[in-house]
């Protein structure tokens, strides 16, 4: 509400249309801000993986350009409330950064349309300049868009109330930040359930063009929404912005104070006194307020580098574990849900629960201690996460090296061979079956003996690859090579391949994939299958039979179809299951403890944070303290790219350990800042400053009307004389 309102318009506003009490405007408001939420929160639960799967980034690229994006978004609101308080006002910069946002959300989507450059058809783009353009445009036009309007949607609601309207008003943000989490909650749910559909005009692929398109349609909506209730909307005018008043009068101390540095002026109690040439005291008072607490806004953004994680390698770590809860199926994306439900459930627990039983403890936990206790929290909840790793490490496949080669043999005979390979000692592999491991070797060609007698060949490797030797029957003809799956396979999904022993064409297809018809002696390319029960039909000529397989997440099998299988009614326990690649046997339930505490923490830092803030500062620069604390969380999320890219850690869990131990030095460093700092009063400062102004001018005022008396006396002492003087002329 501007100081300088027009008091008839003040006194007038909301009271042509109410609902329950409430201005009609707020809905809109209010819906406005709930399809928003979801909007962003949508587009972000899917976008790392977007990164990983389809445009084909390595998982330290893709958490970096997403970091990247979530600082931009933190960044921009300084911008967006420079431009309404300055120029535009609240309404014209919520309308014109959404169209931008709205904007960007389409390029987004159309960004996702694989078919759009896949030319030959066979699902994969072929120009990915072109996606990769699109999406960064669209990224950028985002964050512009959504950080413009978020430090004005919920001021502009409050100034729809009138002034009698306190608990309205006070109602309305809480119902606001409920939408607010029930926008990402709703997102976090839906759009990886559309990401996990399959679209397409020509070939069919995870549909990230429909998890983006539809947080698109969503932030349209929201601009109709917010457009429509344009007329009953209280519209204040722009008043000037606070932030650039204090810009300068910070500036114009450092630079009064450079002009004065030599020893013969004396120095001043503070710094920011230097401002007293041109700023008023009050104004230099209220700064030295905020820039005591964003001295102590130095330690927060290693917390928001902990928190913005579990939208990346969180998400990256749930795809490499198991996510059957029994009756529900959860995509990698959607663990992202537990942290607004537990925000739902914690706040309240927190504040009508715990808070008051500390305090019936004696204890004084002051806000700068919760937040002290929400960085351990968020340590905490890190080291779960190295833990989580190390079990999900244990069930990983290792992998050849750049230097080495990977080896497996399967024996498509009838009878036992022997087998001598280099630096092994020599085995027997039964009938129609695998060795169970591979071998790794650090040349390039290996000589293989198999029977009796020896057949030996040299087999040449490929660095950095995995391979099977396919040992036909009759040892004396040719060994085939093929190439294994060297990678798990992506978002959760299984690898799935079929090796024809028989003498005859077998065709191999399910629901699933269609693998075609493979010649004897053959195989099929690998082709990628969801989680849970897959029937596959074999048929050989007029004959068929049905081999059903239970599917977990991220494995690779190759099946063996032997030759003395013979096609009828039942094949289930002849085929030969081969695995290439273990199935993720960690659950997803094992990340709960590491959300639990991160949100914990959250609760405890985030909202006791924002409390602090808005009670430490003064009257008139809230929002400066706003943008400071929407500031940490960009630098936030730059400190993730940093130390990223200069740890290069070749462990993942090591990631975690070195970021939960730069939370707790940092915590460490904080908690002694905060023993030093001293809670203020900013309206009693103000109050006292407001005083000595109103004496000074109380004075000038009486010294004027002094002299105005002094004046009129001497004016009525000349008027009696001219009149006397007057008398006694006439006379």
């Amino acid at each position: 509400m501007a100081d300088n309102e027009d008091p008839k318009e003040r006194k007038s506003r909301g009271k042509s249309k109410e609902v329950c009490g409430y201005p009609l405007s707020i809905f809109f408001i209010v819906v406005n801000e709930f399809c928003e939420r979801f909007s962003y929160y949508g587009m972000r639960a899917v976008l790392v993986l977007y990164f990983k799967y389809f445009l084909r980034w390595d998982d330290d690229l893709a958490t970096s350009i997403y970091h990247t994006f979530v600082a931009l978004c933190y960044l921009t609101p300084i911008l967006g409330a420079i431009v309404a308080d300055s120029w535009l006002g609240k309404f014209k910069t919520i309308i014109y950064l959404s169209i931008v946002y709205a904007i960007g959300q389409v390029a987004m989507a159309v960004s996702a349309i694989h078919d759009i450059t896949d030319e030959n058809r066979d699902g994969t783009p072929d120009n990915m300049t072109f996606h990769i353009a699109m999406s960064m445009v669209g990224l950028f036009l985002i964050a512009l868009g959504t950080g413009g309007i978020k430090p004005c949607v919920a001021a502009f609601g409050g100034d729809q109330f009138n002034e009698h309207q306190d608990k309205q008003r006070s109602t309305f943000f809480s119902v606001f930040y409920l939408c607010i989490n029930g926008g990402s909650l709703l997102s976090t749910i839906i759009t990886p359930i559309l990401r996990a559909q399959e679209c397409g005009i020509h070939t069919q692929q995870k549909c990230y063009a429909l998890a983006f398109g539809v947080p698109a349609a969503l932030m349209v909506v929201s601009l109709v929404v917010f457009i429509a209730g344009s007329g009953m909307y209280h519209k204040p005018k722009p008043q000037g912005n606070i932030m650039l008043n204090v810009c300068k009068c910070i500036g114009f101390a450092v630079k009064n104070r450079y002009r004065h540095r030599s020893k013969q002026f004396p120095k001043r109690q503070h710094w920011m006194d230097w401002a007293e040439e041109k700023y008023e005291k009050l104004l230099i008072a209220q700064i030295k307020m905020v820039l005591k607490v964003l001295f102590l806004y130095i330690p927060l953004p290693m917390f928001w580098t902990l928190f913005d994680q579990k939208g990346s390698r969180w998400t990256l770590q749930a795809t490499k574990m198991d996510g059957n809860f029994g009756l529900l199926v959860v995509q990698p994306d959607q663990m992202q849900t537990v942290n607004p439900i537990l925000i739902l459930t914690l706040v309240p627990i927190m504040d009508s629960v715990i808070y008051p039983l500390i305090k019936k403890c004696g204890l004084n936990f002051t806000p700068l201690k919760r937040m002290t206790v929400g960085m351990l929290l968020a340590a905490t909840a890190f080291v779960c996460a190295a833990l989580v790793q190390v079990e999900i490490d244990k069930t990983l496949p290792v992998f050849p090296s750049s230097s080495q080669s990977q080896l497996k043999i399967l024996n498509m005979g009838n009878n036992i061979v022997s087998v001598s390979l280099p630096n092994n000692d020599p085995f027997n592999l039964a009938a129609a079956q695998a060795t169970d491991k591979y071998f790794t070797f650090d040349t390039e060609q290996v000589t293989v003996s198999v029977g009796s007698p020896a057949v030996n060949n040299t087999v040449q490797l490929t660095k950095g690859e995995r391979q099977t030797l396919l040992i036909p029957a009759m040892i004396d003809n040719d060994w085939l090579q093929i190439k294994d799956s060297k990678s798990k396979p992506e978002e959760g999904n299984n690898a799935i391949r079929f090796i024809n022993g028989q003498i005859n064409d077998v065709k191999v297809s399910s629901p699933a994939a269609d693998f075609g018809v493979i010649k004897p002696s053959h195989y099929s390319n690998y082709s990628l299958v969801e989680n849970g029960q897959i029937t596959f039909i074999l048929s050989s000529g007029a004959q068929s039979c049905q081999y059903s397989r239970d599917f977990g997440y991220g494995s690779s099998f190759t099946f063996f179809i032997p030759n003395d299988l013979v096609i009828g009614p039942n094949c289930q326990e002849s085929i030969t299951v081969i695995t290439d690649i273990e199935s993720n046997s960690v659950h997803m339930a094992l990340q709960i403890p590491q959300y639990f505490f991160i949100t914990a923490g959250e609760v405890m830092f985030s909202v006791t944070g924002l409390e602090f803030s808005y009670s430490q500062a003064p009257s008139n620069m809230k929002a400066v303290l706003q943008a400071g604390w929407l500031l940490t969380v960009a630098v936030g999320n730059f400190i993730v790219l940093i130390v990223a890219e200069l740890a290069k850690l070749p462990m993942q869990w090591a990631e975690y350990v070195l970021f939960a131990s730069l939370l707790l030095a940092v915590c460490i460093i904080f908690s002694i800042m905060a023993y030093f700092y001293t809670y203020i009063d900013p309206k009693e400062i103000e109050a006292q400053f407001k005083k000595t102004t109103d004496d000074d001018s109380d004075d000038d005022e009486s010294k004027r009307c002094n002299k105005g008396t002094e004046m009129d006396n001497r004016n009525d002492n000349s008027d009696n004389d001219h009149h006397k003087s007057g008398k006694e002329t006439n006379l």
